[in-house]
Order: C-alpha cells, then structure tokens, then sequence
C-alpha cells in the first residue's frame, strides 16, 4: 500500500472506534444508530446532490448499490443488537475479526487478488490478536462447552456483523469502480435512516426516538460524521489498493475501540489481551510494508 492510502485507513479506524464507541454510549443504541444515519442524509444532501448531478452512477454501480444497502442494512442491525448486549471491548474485536479472516479469502477467490507471503503472515498475525483480545480467559469454557458462547446475544450479533462485514467489503471493493466513493456511502447510509426504522419502530413510542435526539443530539451528529468520514476514506484507499490489503490494515483500529472500551467505560480487560493488541499492532504494520 502507499503511504497515502497508509493514512486514509489510519484515519478511518479512529473514525470508525469513535462513532462506535458512541453508539455504545447511547441510552438506546438502535435509536442511536438510527439518527446517526439520518443526521448524514440531511447534513450532506447538497453534497450527494452534486455528486450525482455531476457524476451519477452507471447501470452496473446501482447493482453493487442494490446489493450493499441490503447487507448495510442487517449490519446496522446487528452491529446496535450487539452493542444492546455486549461490551464494546468485546463486541468490537469480535465483530472486526470474524470479518477481517474472511475478508482476504473473498478478495482472492472471488476478485481474483493476489497476497504476498509478508502479507498473509501479516493477516496471521492480526487474526491471532483478535482471537486473543476475544477469548483470552475463555478457552477452557469453549472446551468443556463449545456451544456457550452461541448463547451471549451480543457475542451471537457480533459474529453475525463481522460475517456480514466480509460480505459487503467484496461488493464494495466493486462497487466504487461504478460510484464516485462519497456518493455511494452517502447512499449506502440510506439504508439506515429507511430500511433500519420499521424494525426498531416495534416496542418503542415517539417520546423514546425524541429523548434519545435531545439528550445526544451533539453525539449523534459527531457519530454520523465520523461514520461517514471513516467509511468514505476506506472506499477511496479501495479505488487503488486490493480489498485484501485495506481490510486487515484498517483492523489497527481494534486498539482504539478496546482503549476506549477499559480506559473510558470502564469495561474489564484481562493481562493477556495486552499481548492479543501487540498482535494487532504487529500484523497491521506487516501488511503496511507487504509489497
């Protein structure tokens, strides 16, 4: 990778541990979720208006668009139902990982990439630190009851994220060669904002949607904004690198999410996952360097 798209998913993974971390924060995360999506569509319609007036889509970038709202929208999902039940020390990992092991599968069997060895020893490396900040502590749990962990809602949701997470990186690799970068995040947000709201409308009254915008307003607005921004300059660094490369890089992010997760909400973090993050660090600079 260059050592532009170096800082474009350094950047992003700040961006991207931060509007989590909000979501976290919230009083209901799927509300949360919910207006952070919206906050983009109003704020940057001019700017999508612009974009597609200038530069709209041809007939292929609506397919990728079609097939990226559908896998947003049960991201959206899933990802605020995980941070619902699980801390996002946790969640955060778990989520990220299952999706960064897959990623680079999908980059070479279905986009016909190709990875250096300096690069899957890399990709190793950040899968093991995953693995460790995950489940360091548990694997005698795991052994004696393999079948534990399908029973924690919010280690079942986050899976189910990074699997969905894996899906929509492979569509999104192409889909950016149709759609200019911003517009196609722009209209990858509107899955939220129309296809979120019937499903968390269930159970809750207007007085729920409405205290959750006036006790967060400025959260949810800094959340939309690094949402966008964050996944904005991951499709940009996907215009010119292979999604094989970008997607485990940007997992240097874990870090942040996890030092938000102990240092700020106070989230339990066993010694070992200390050695799982310099995993992390280590596999992530590995892929930086991989030819």
């Amino acid at each position: 990778m260059t050592g532009a798209t170096i800082a474009l998913v350094i950047l992003s993974a700040f961006a991207h541990a931060s509007w989590n971390f909000l979501i976290k924060r919230a009083d209901d995360a799927e509300v949360f979720t919910w207006w952070m999506a919206v906050s983009i569509n109003v704020i940057l319609l001019p700017l999508a208006v612009v974009l597609f007036w200038t530069n709209p889509p041809d007939s292929r970038g609506w397919i990728f668009l079609a097939a990226t709202w559908i896998l947003h929208l049960g991201y959206f999902f899933t990802l605020s139902r995980a941070y619902r039940d699980g801390d996002l020390s946790l969640v955060y990992p778990i989520a990220r990982g299952t999706g960064l092991m897959l990623i680079p599968v999908s980059g070479v069997l279905l986009l016909n990439e190709s990875m250096s060895v300096l690069a899957v020893i890399g990709v190793a490396g950040v899968a093991a630190g995953i693995f460790t900040l995950s489940w360091w502590g548990r694997v005698r749990s795991m052994l004696s009851d393999p079948m534990a962990v399908l029973r924690s809602p919010g280690i079942v949701y986050a899976l189910l994220t990074g699997l969905i997470i894996a899906g929509y990186s492979t569509v999104d690799k192409q889909g950016v060669q149709h759609v200019t970068p911003l517009l196609y995040m722009y209209l990858m947000t509107t899955s939220a904002t129309f296809g979120l709201l019937p499903f968390i409308m269930r159970g809750r009254t207007r007085a729920v949607f409405a205290n959750e915008w006036h006790r967060h307003a400025r959260a949810i607005v800094a959340g939309g904004m690094f949402q966008f921004a964050a996944y904005g300059m991951i499709l940009t660094a996907l215009t010119v690198s292979p999604v094989s490369y970008v997607g485990p890089f940007r997992e240097i992010g874990l870090l942040v999410g996890v030092g938000l997760g102990v240092f700020v909400l106070k989230e339990p973090f066993p010694g070992g996952r200390i050695f799982g993050a310099a995993l992390v660090t280590a596999g992530a600079i590995t892929i930086a360097i991989a030819p």
